[in-house]
Formats: C-alpha cells, sequence, structure tokens
C-alpha cells in the first residue's frame, strides 16, 4: 500500500476501509496507519473514508475509529462516508452520513453549495425514517450506551465464530494453517479456498460463500459452525 501511494501521482484521491475491510478482515494497525498518513501528507494526496462497519472489528466504536481520526487530527481534510445499515440494523432504510472535513466556514459553505448540486441529482430528499432512528438513539445517553452493548455483543460473537471455526477445523483433522481465521477481523473472512474449493461448498454440501473463498462470519453460527468446519476440511485436504 505504501509503494502504492508514493507511486501515485501527486494530488491523487485514495479510497480507504476505516475499519473491518471488506473483504480480506485486514486492517491497518495504528502505527501502520501513522505511516500512511505520513505517505499521504507528503504527495499530497486527498482520502475518502468509506465506514460501514464501525463497532464490528473490535467490538468499540472509538477503537474502530482510531485511523480516521488520526488522519483529522494531523491535519488532512478527508471526507467520511459512514453507512448505518450494518451497525444500526438499518437495511432497508440504507441510512447513512457524509462528512467532509474543511479548512474553514469559506471552504465548507463552498463545499456544501456543491454537495447539494450532487445530491439532488441522485435523491432529492431522503428518507428520514433511518435517520431518525440513529438521532434519537445517539441523542439519548441510555440509549447510546445500550447500542454500544448490542453492538460490542455483535462484534464478540462473531469473534467467538471465528476461534469455534478454526478450533472446529483442528478437531476434524486439518493440518493447515487457520491462523488467518482469527488474525483477520470484521464481518468477513478471505479463507484461502480456491474457486473450485468453493462450488464443491456450494454443489455437494449447500453451503455458499463468494467464489474468492470468502465466507460472511455473520452467517457463522453455534448451530452450522461444526459443520461449515466438517465441510471445510472435506474439501482443501480433498476428501469426500
Amino acid at each position: 500500500m505504501l509503494a502504492d501511494i508514493n507511486a501515485a501521482p501527486d494530488n491523487s484521491v485514495f479510497l480507504f476501509h476505516a475499519t473491518a475491510h471488506n473483504p480480506t478482515g485486514i486492517d491497518p494497525s495504528l502505527d501502520q496507519w501513522k505511516q500512511i498518513s505520513t505517505a499521504v501528507s507528503a504527495k499530497g494526496h486527498f482520502v475518502a473514508f468509506d465506514m460501514a462497519y464501525q463497532g464490528f472489528a473490535s467490538g468499540d466504536c472509538d477503537k474502530d475509529a482510531e485511523g480516521f481520526r488520526y488522519f483529522v487530527d494531523q491535519g488532512h481534510k478527508v471526507c467520511l462516508m459512514q453507512s448505518m445499515a450494518k451497525n444500526f440494523g438499518l437495511y432497508g432504510q440504507r441510512t447513512g452520513c457524509f462528512s467532509m472535513v474543511c479548512a474553514d466556514a469559506d471552504e465548507a459553505a463552498r463545499v456544501e453549495s456543491q454537495l447539494k448540486i450532487v445530491t439532488r441529482a441522485i435523491w432529492s430528499s431522503p428518507p428520514l425514517h433511518g435517520a431518525r432512528v440513529c438521532q434519537y438513539i445517539l441523542q439519548d445517553p441510555e440509549l447510546k450506551q445500550q447500542w454500544f452493548d448490542e453492538v460490542k455483543g455483535m462484534a464478540d460473537r462473531i469473534i467467538s465464530m471465528r476461534h469455534a471455526l478454526k478450533d472446529g477445523l483442528k478437531a476434524e483433522g486439518s493440518t493447515k494453517n487457520w491462523d488467518h481465521i482469527t488474525d483477520q477481523i470484521g464481518m468477513f473472512c478471505y479463507s484461502g479456498m480456491t474457486p473450485e474449493m468453493v462450488d464443491r461448498c456450494a454443489e455437494e454440501h449447500a453451503i455458499f460463500m463468494t467464489r474468492n473463498g470468502r465466507i460472511s462470519m455473520a452467517g457463522v453460527t453455534s448451530k452450522n459452525v461444526g459443520r461449515i468446519a466438517k465441510v471445510m476440511h472435506a474439501v482443501t485436504s480433498g476428501t469426500n
């Protein structure tokens, strides 16, 4: 990533996932974010952050935002695109928030006028229901804490399923290194399985994932993790 940042033309635009990277489940550490920030500054690049899974990586909404917040603290003029579809359970509403960091009030006014032109052509008047749900929860300290706790509960469940899947593969007799399952974070896992292995999972065992081997960890439960581990071992070891 650093090589690409340095090789790009000055004043390029980079899109980063702020947390719980989709599809790999691999995020930069805070020290790595600092290196990325330095490289971006040196080249005069502009950064847009996509934050669709805040809280789903570590279970801590503040920790999941530390990379983005570091960029802001360092003076980067960034934009942030947040989705509340996942962490607020508002899939049908597709609720989100777009934020732009500007140098001063004058620049903010000019940016806002351009954004109004763009948004007018895309959706004109967005639905309010989902936004009001988020506003109601976040403005009430008690409800906000309850939401933090529930997001952590979901993240912890996914983390526990990662460990259960790795342990299940070992229990089935797999001798492959599955550490990446627990090293990765967030909703998705790059399993390392080939497209052909994924096809076998689907055709022979009715277990479905994208052909690049990406598993949706939110779909792994205490009831099906044993069967998933058994099938993954079968297709990765070449057994029936």
